[in-house]
């Protein structure tokens, strides 16, 4: 009889859980279907479909996708309120089958799970990887590097060019001379040419994983996820690796990234459990999360210049009035720039690279009288934010005048613009990532007057985007270029 006394209870228990679960309130959310929860609901554009729930249920909206509960913030106010006010509560990042396959066990920045090691970590790479003084260090390798593509503008016959290309291209070599201390060519890195094999792998870090919204499917790979994974991570291994002792055989150190942490590394001087597992997962992070990012948002502001040739004239203007036709632009001369800020600060606001944050609570907790419950996904809609219109007066239209003696920064304080997140998780390369921007986009501009491809009339510019771990424009942006300086 005994059985029956033990089902009794158990039953009792499961329904008083029940219970107490129904008791507390959940945020309101759409209606969703057994199993897959509000997958039905999304598209290409996700970040989209997020914010047009969210006009119906609120700023702070309750889903589920597969077994996840995923809380989706969408004003300035309900992001403080996470991002600040709970900030520690939702610091942790959930588990990502990408990153714990190429991260080493999500070992990386940005990727990593909350506590001491990451900690560490970050100040570390705060420290000694993107301080200011390391910023600065890098400083002539910027100006060579953009001194060459615009040589190389400036001799292309009267023809449109791939400027997302160009653009991408110019990223990449700067990220590699600051992380590595050189360029590489497609043969030095993999049988698959180095383009190539970034391209995959941001592609698969981006792809839907049912491993990761359904965890007990994980050890089937019903799609072939982790082993494409795991390939990609042998690919990168072996790269890394093979830089590492390049770095420790040198006899002269050129103090790029890989000799900066290797440094740490030798000297056992960290403080924290560091090894090469370490060193590679942060090298990855810099090169993954330095590429696309940057390529991405002056791709976007460059657009957004096109379509409005009389915004591009008077930034033109700007630039010629503090620097002069007779040079290029030089670093010290951004800080002068007040109207390129408010051009960067416009686009970043209607074109933010990583539209969703996300997070993981790491305990239950109650939000706005809204229970969140433990291990609940937070995404904070920066793409909706950017674009609600109690916190932006004409929230579709690209005026970067909105800005002109205006206190709003992009440093993660000001929650109606927060493209590179905010508090603890907050972007540590942000100073780095406005620096390349800015000058980029001032140096594209200043160099050169823009035409589009016949027959493309400049307001109906294709802006269609490509979701993505960073989302970039669907259509590489193409232009044709015409040397402006004496010089």
């Amino acid at each position: 009889m005994g059985w029956i006394w033990v089902t009794a209870i158990a039953a009792i228990t499961f329904l008083y859980l029940i219970h107490v679960h129904h008791k507390k309130k959940l945020p309101p959310g759409p209606n969703g279907l057994p199993i897959i929860g509000h997958f039905h609901l999304l598209s290409k554009n996700p970040h989209r479909d997020l914010h047009r729930l969210a006009r119906i249920h609120g700023p702070i909206m309750y889903t589920r996708f597969g077994s996840i509960p995923t809380i989706i913030v969408s004003s300035p106010s309900a992001a403080e309120l996470f991002l600040k006010t709970h900030d520690l509560v939702f610091a942790n990042r959930p588990h990502h089958e990408a990153a714990y396959y190429l991260g080493y066990q999500q070992r990386n920045l940005v990727f990593g799970r909350y506590g001491p090691y990451w900690r560490n970590m970050r100040k570390l790479c705060t420290l000694e990887l993107l301080s200011s003084l390391k910023i600065a260090q890098f400083q002539p390798m910027r100006k060579a590097e953009l001194g060459l593509l615009v040589a190389e503008l400036r001799d292309q016959a009267r023809e449109p060019v791939d400027l997302s290309a160009r653009i991408m291209s110019l990223s990449a070599d700067m990220t590699c001379l600051m992380v590595f201390g050189r360029k590489f060519s497609d043969g030095e890195f993999d049988e698959s040419g180095f383009k190539e094999v970034m391209a995959e792998t941001m592609a698969e870090a981006a792809a839907f994983n049912l491993g990761d919204y359904f965890p007990y499917l994980r050890w089937m790979d019903l799609q072939g996820s982790a082993r494409r994974l795991k390939k990609l991570s042998g690919i990168f291994d072996r790269f890394l690796e093979r830089i590492i002792d390049d770095h420790l055989g040198k006899e002269e150190r050129s103090h790029d990234f890989v000799d900066t942490i290797v440094a740490i590394l030798d000297s056992g001087e960290a403080g924290f459990d560091f090894d090469r597992r370490h060193v590679k997962a942060i090298l990855l992070d810099m090169l993954l999360a330095g590429m696309d990012t940057s390529a991405a948002a002056i791709e976007w502001a460059m657009s957004e210049l096109f379509r409005h040739p009389k915004i591009m004239k008077k930034l033109q203007k700007e630039v010629e009035e503090k620097v002069g036709l007779n040079q290029m632009v030089e670093e010290c001369h951004l800080s002068r720039l007040k109207y390129l800020d408010c051009i960067i600060k416009e686009s970043m606001r209607l074109h933010p690279v990583g539209p969703l944050l996300i997070h993981e609570a790491m305990e239950e907790c109650e939000i706005n009288g809204f229970h969140i419950p433990n291990k609940a996904r937070v995404l904070v809609n920066v793409w909706a934010i950017g674009r609600d219109p109690e916190a932006w007066t004409d929230p579709a239209k690209f005026d970067p005048e909105r800005f002109q003696g205006s206190n709003v920064e992009l440093l993660g304080r000001d929650f109606k613009l927060i493209p590179f997140g905010s508090g603890r998780r907050g972007c540590p390369g942000l100073q780095l990532g406005l620096t390349v921007v800015s000058l980029i986009v001032a140096q594209l501009v200043h160099c050169f007057d823009w035409e589009l491809p016949s027959g493309t009339i400049p307001h109906d510019l294709d802006m269609s985007e490509h979701f993505g771990l960073v989302t970039s424009r669907a259509k590489h942006l193409m232009a044709l270029p015409k040397y402006r300086l004496h010089v």
